[in-house]
């Protein structure tokens, strides 16, 4: 498991297209794991696609990565990726599969959705919820985007890490 000021696990995972994503050197890197059923990841969408978006021009780089095991949950395969992303659903955000579940375990995540914050070194700066209610789309993030802004201002996160809060990823039978 990855703590915060470690170095965070370099990875590449496919999009729904085949082709290969990982943490770029971007003045920040958020990583979501997320899926295609749970309540809780469905709910934080739109704000994650909206963090996405409002940072975009500051070089934030955002990545969803579905580490389901689409054996358990079907509507997890990379065919309901594949129609997400066809649909539109998930903007300029590449959604990557880790069928192995190898990175995922590498950083130690826990629910859809779990985020990990990196700065340009690869270090992990923050860890846990987008904000403290998916519930409530008045929240707009609030942790995640207080998370960035600390990042890109030279700051250190406060929290720099929160619990994260959704559905258990569902691990593949040992």
């Amino acid at each position: 498991m990855t703590a915060i000021g470690e170095i965070a696990p370099a990875f590449g995972l496919p999009d729904t297209l085949g082709k290969q994503h990982g943490p770029a050197h971007a003045p920040a890197t958020v990583l979501v794991f997320t899926c295609n059923h749970c309540p809780y990841a469905l709910a934080w969408h739109d704000r994650m696609l909206a963090v996405a978006r409002d940072y975009a021009d500051r070089g934030v780089q955002v990545l969803a990565i579905n580490p389901n095991d689409a054996t358990r949950k079907p509507k997890d395969s990379i065919e309901h990726m594949r129609h997400r992303v066809e649909a539109g659903e998930l903007g300029d955000v590449p959604y990557l599969r880790d069928e192995t579940q190898s990175v995922a375990r590498s950083y130690g995540a826990q629910t859809t959705p779990d985020v990990f914050v990196l700065d340009s070194a690869g270090v992990l700066r923050y860890r846990g919820a987008l904000d403290a209610d998916y519930s409530d789309p008045a929240q707009n993030a609030a942790w995640l985007r207080s998370a960035l802004d600390a990042m890109l201002d030279g700051r250190t996160p406060d929290p720099a890490q929160t619990p994260p809060v959704g559905c258990s990823i569902k691990w593949r039978d040992a």
